[in-house]
């Protein structure tokens, strides 16, 4: 596992960006690149320097299918607190050559939502699996929707959200609590974890204690997010302020191994 570490959020942003595009550019395969995709604060950053280099000329997303990570249940496209508006109006809505049909996520009104989430299993199969997962966390370690104690084997699937996440993302909902959907559909931490490369997002002084559980803790349902200790590809990009409650010592060493990769 590697931890960049970054001096702040705009650069973590760039780090993260960079090396996604350069992912992309470097695809040779006869098959597209296979993206999955966050929501939330975090990622803003990276899909707006994503778009810059899009918009210039220098990353083209013609031959990228994308796969978003969850999606509220009960909430319609044009509801502006659905994911599907989020990342239409953040990311998708502002690339120049981003094929619609290559857009997947998770159906929020689906009268069937096992169903749903199997064939969403079912298409990211069809291409061969995600090429490169990046993610977000909780303050509470989770990934995606994948509330503290999922099973780290689980698979896209409904899922019951805590009340601390509906109190958490009230603030996008009038600070309403009880206006949070109470449930939403998510991809599982397997799910996640099946792809090629996995890149994790820790930002700001509210996810120091979760940084330091998936950096320096076991590997626990606990933390949904320490699962990636097990992945053979995955990246944690932060920034300074989210190293608050890691040890000097782990501080330092990932600092001299990230200093001697750029030499």
């Amino acid at each position: 596992m590697r931890v960049v570490i970054q001096e702040n959020y705009d650069n973590m942003c760039k780090w993260a960006a960079d090396y996604i595009a350069a992912k992309i550019r470097n695809h040779k395969e006869d098959r597209p690149f296979v993206l999955g995709l966050p929501t939330g604060s975090s990622p803003i950053g990276v899909y707006k320097e994503l778009v810059r280099q899009n918009q210039a000329g220098e990353l083209s997303f013609a031959n990228v299918v994308t796969f978003n990570m969850d999606e509220y249940l009960g909430l319609p496209h044009e509801h502006d607190q659905s994911y599907w508006y989020f990342m239409h109006d953040n990311f998708f809505d502002h690339l120049v050559d981003m094929k619609p049909e290559n857009i997947n996520i998770l159906n929020g009104m689906t009268d069937n939502p096992e169903e749903e989430c199997r064939k969403y299993e079912e298409k990211i199969a069809s291409y061969g699996g995600i090429d490169l997962f990046m993610g977000g966390i909780g303050v509470d370690g989770h990934i995606a929707f994948n509330e503290p104690y999922t099973s780290l084997n689980s698979r896209t699937g409904v899922r019951d959200l805590t009340t601390d996440t509906r109190i958490v993302n009230s603030r996008f909902f009038g600070n309403d609590p009880e206006k949070v959907p109470a449930q939403a559909l998510s991809v599982g931490v397997g799910t996640v974890m099946d792809s090629k490369e996995v890149l994790i997002l820790i930002n700001g002084h509210n996810k120091a204690r979760a940084l330091a559980a998936v950096v320096e803790g076991g590997v626990s349902s606990k933390w949904t997010c320490s699962a990636v200790q097990l992945h053979n590809h995955a990246i944690i990009a932060c920034d300074e302020a989210a190293c608050g409650e890691i040890t000097v010592d782990t501080y330092k060493y990932f600092l001299d191994i990230e200093r001697k990769e750029r030499l």
